[in-house]
């Protein structure tokens, strides 16, 4: 039992279960990823839509697919999954986040399979899925690597792995800590540690020995003038995508 837990840093787990209640407020303390994810989940469809040769304007097109959303909060990514068909577990080692994610999926009419548990616990009970989104989590884990070898495992064959996080250089410093933490206050202060950020050629490397097969990244740019996210094949300056194939 020990080894399943054994990249969960407690005191991440803290921070976000001491804003658990807002998840679904736009306007809390999760509003940056209230306005990021319309740009996460536009990468998102259109790489499982790409890899699993669905048609995002058909009903429920990611019906038959089994996908794990690790780190889940309160839901945000794993409802829009559940909407598009998809069977969706929702899995975070924050415990109190998962009543405000399972009340919100109720009121939408949603069945998801939300669980106080670990991606490293997961893989040990043989769970497996087609895809696992994994998006602002390794940055918040003790040991990235082995974090990311039980993501793999939790893949099936062909299986599609997504994983965003934040880079590491004076400008991710600049934008994620200095002006989110302090300036902006959309997360508490604390929230993040730089020295715990990824650059995208180090998680390319930690996904390569954890035997995932990286075959795209992008990045996650924010206009401060237009005030809103988009996509870029360039710049992966602050946040980043990446996304991977098992074997």
């Amino acid at each position: 039992m020990q080894a399943a837990q054994s990249t969960i840093d407690p005191a991440e787990v803290a921070k976000f279960e001491a804003m658990a209640a807002e998840w679904w407020d736009p306007n809390g303390k999760f509003k940056p990823l209230h306005m990021l994810n319309p740009c996460r989940l536009d990468y998102i469809t259109a790489q499982i839509a790409a890899e699993f040769d669905r048609d995002l304007s058909g009903d429920r097109p990611f019906a038959g697919l089994r996908i794990l959303d690790i780190g889940c909060g309160g839901g945000l990514l794993s409802e829009p999954m559940a909407r598009l068909g998809a069977d969706v577990m929702g899995a975070d080692a924050a415990e109190g986040n998962l009543p405000v994610a399972r009340l919100h999926a109720e009121q939408g009419g949603l069945e998801i399979d939300y669980r106080h548990t670990t991606a490293e616990a997961l893989a040990d009970a043989g769970e497996q899925f087609d895809v696992l989104l994994n998006m602002e989590v390794v940055e918040h884990v003790a040991d990235p690597l082995d974090f990311l070898t039980a993501c793999r495992r939790l893949l099936k064959p062909g299986g599609l792995h997504l994983c965003s996080t934040i880079n590491r250089n004076p400008k991710s410093f600049a934008m994620a800590i200095v002006g989110a933490e302090y300036v902006m206050r959309w997360l508490p202060k604390g929230t993040h540690d730089w020295a715990k950020f990824i650059t995208p050629d180090e998680l390319y490397d930690l996904l390569k020995q954890a035997g995932l097969s990286p075959v795209d990244r992008k990045g996650f740019v924010f206009n401060p003038i237009a005030w809103s996210w988009s996509i870029s094949d360039r710049d992966l300056s602050v946040n980043y995508v990446t996304a991977s194939l098992t074997p």
